[in-house]
């Protein structure tokens, strides 16, 4: 018995059984103590279901095993939403299948929801893991990205929507952050009509526009760069627009509906996004800048 709050860690997968179990073994790594695992399979046809499957009868009152009525595919949404109907914690976390949490995260981010009760979730750095295959020379593309705020504050609504329309810094990552159970019942779950890209940022649009987050300057995961990855395979400029296109036409939608205010910055970064994503021209020419901004800016730092 402890009296610790109980965190429900969703692990969502399709045909994930190459990362799966170093998944998993992140959860069972982790120095805090009172958590439990949701095993949710997607409608996967290789050895990840029977490797969930295994831990579930394995570890029976730590892991539980999810499905879609009829093992159907049904999308990452769909998915994280039926791990958040069957969670049992104070507090709920996200993994996918290819990325793994570091030792310290639930440790130091429910000490952190301890400390600041208005924060309806928090989050820190994530590293992006190109030296995750042991081959030393991706160790200097491993890197992190700027948060976009000052970390280690309590940040209100709705500065970090601005933060995350931008898309030029770190958002929250679903591998990162930690909720409060009452967040979901505030703001709703995933939205299911998005069930790959933008899933996770439909979400955060939601809880940045209504709740307060920390955001600290901690790494507390490990964001996995492969080629299978799903952020991987929309870099092209036109395939980036017509994946964000309806992500940025849903929160039109959402801001309406909320009666937000056209004149504040919200609205008005949202405008500016719109017009981006509709000139994908321009739009190739300012991600050549910030590409290459990127790279300089590395560089530099690996000379000091």
């Amino acid at each position: 018995m402890t009296d610790e709050p109980l965190v429900s860690a969703i692990i969502i997968f399709f045909n994930g059984e190459k990362y799966l179990e170093e998944a998993i073994a992140s959860i069972f790594a982790q120095t805090y103590p009172n958590w439990e695992l949701l095993l949710v399979d997607d409608g996967s046809t290789d050895a990840s279901t029977s490797i969930a499957k295994r831990y579930a009868a394995q570890y029976p009152g730590k892991v539980r095993y999810l499905e879609h009525c009829e093992h159907q595919n049904r999308g990452m949404s769909a998915s994280r939403n039926l791990g958040i109907a069957h969670a049992k914690g104070e507090f709920i976390g996200f993994l996918d299948a290819d990325d793994v949490w570091l030792p310290q995260k639930l440790a130091d981010q429910v000490a952190l929801l301890h400390a600041y009760p208005e924060a309806g979730m928090v989050y820190g750095r994530t590293l992006i893991w190109h030296s995750w295959n042991g081959n030393l020379q991706n160790q200097q593309q491993d890197h992190f990205l700027d948060l976009g705020v000052s970390p280690d504050q309590l940040v209100r609504p709705p500065l970090l929507l601005c933060v995350l329309l931008q898309n030029k810094a770190q958002t929250p990552t679903t591998c990162n952050a930690l909720l409060r159970r009452a967040v979901f019942q505030q703001v709703g779950g995933f939205e299911e009509s998005f069930r790959g890209m933008y899933e996770d940022q439909v979400l955060f649009a939601k809880i940045h526009l209504q709740v307060p987050v920390y955001v600290s300057g901690a790494c507390w995961a490990k964001y996995r760069q492969h080629p299978e990855s799903c952020s991987l395979t929309t870099t092209h400029s036109q395939d980036y627009c017509s994946t964000r296109l309806p992500f940025l036409e849903w929160l039109t939608f959402y801001l309406t509906q909320q009666g937000i205010d056209r004149r504040t910055p919200v609205w008005k970064t949202l405008q500016k996004e719109l017009r981006l994503c509709r000139h994908p021209g321009y739009l190739r020419l300012l991600h050549s800048y910030w590409f290459w901004r990127g790279r300089i800016v590395r560089f530099f730092r690996s000379i000091r």
